[in-house]
């Protein structure tokens, strides 16, 4: 199975040239990569301009966001329609920086609903803010994935991926970096929820995804190319989201040739 390796450029570059100019540096590695599916997430005024530099299916497009209905009275939003009838296929939803705006579980399970049946593959994020001795976070984040599942059917998990965020080991201010063993742990708790929730036994990393057994699994939190073999090898997941070194082709080049040799 390919490792799925998504990058989130947030509201960066500034300048169109600097955002068409990173995507073809990264497509230049990512298009001779055979074992991962590459996928560039973009601020959308970006979006239409960059898509003419599509080629091939291994180096793609992503979107950040987008609204629960496909048109009407939304003023500023994007429907998931619009990007599906460009030929974007995914999208992330519920990420940590959305939530903190003020995005709730019940919001971001409608924009899944929203997501999956205009075709797209909805990139979920869960993740805990601070964890605490007792255990309290894992609840917290079975919740999460339970709330945002609300009504997806198990056929349409094919069309959902699950990033666990730890958003005390993100930015500035990070209490500390997270471990592999931080990422197993969640990872492990995910595929338990998962399997609870559709009736299934719970699947290996290699099983996710595959014929609506459960859905893939990511791991974002302060990926660089230094750490990120380690945790493809030892997290049991299925992919990566990385924020800030995505914006830096070398770097984002060496995240994705380390994805590579991983079987």
């Amino acid at each position: 199975m390919k490792k799925l390796i998504v990058g989130n450029w947030k509201m960066s570059p500034i300048h169109a040239k600097d955002a068409r100019e990173k995507f073809v540096a990264i497509k230049k590695v990512a298009s001779t990569l055979r074992n991962v599916q590459t996928v560039v997430c973009p601020p959308f005024i970006f979006m239409g301009d960059m898509k003419k530099l599509v080629s091939g299916h291994r180096c793609v497009l992503g979107a950040q966001n987008a609204w629960i209905e496909n048109e009407g009275a939304y003023t500023g939003e994007v429907s998931p329609a619009m990007l599906a009838s460009m030929g974007f296929g995914y999208i992330i939803i519920g990420h940590s920086e959305r939530r903190a705006l003020g995005e709730i579980d019940e919001l971001v399970n409608k924009k899944i609903l929203a997501a999956v049946k205009a075709g797209l593959t909805a990139i979920m994020c869960v993740g805990e803010r601070e964890r605490d001795p007792d255990g309290e976070y894992l609840k917290y984040i079975a919740l999460q994935v339970r709330a945002a599942l609300k009504g997806v059917q198990r056929k349409d998990l094919t069309r959902i991926v699950i990033a666990y965020e730890p958003i005390w080991a993100i930015g500035k201010h990070a209490v500390r970096a997270a471990s592999t063993d931080d990422a197993l742990e969640v990872s492990i708790l995910i595929k338990k929820t998962l399997a609870d929730l559709y009736g299934l036994s719970a699947p290996t990393s290699r099983q996710a995804g595959k014929d609506g057994g459960s859905a893939g699994i990511l791991y974002g939190g302060s990926v660089d190319a230094k750490n990120a073999w380690e945790f493809l090898l030892k997290s049991h997941i299925d992919g990566l989201l990385v924020g800030r070194a995505s914006l830096d082709p070398k770097v984002f080049g060496e995240i994705l040739k380390s994805a590579d040799k991983i079987k």
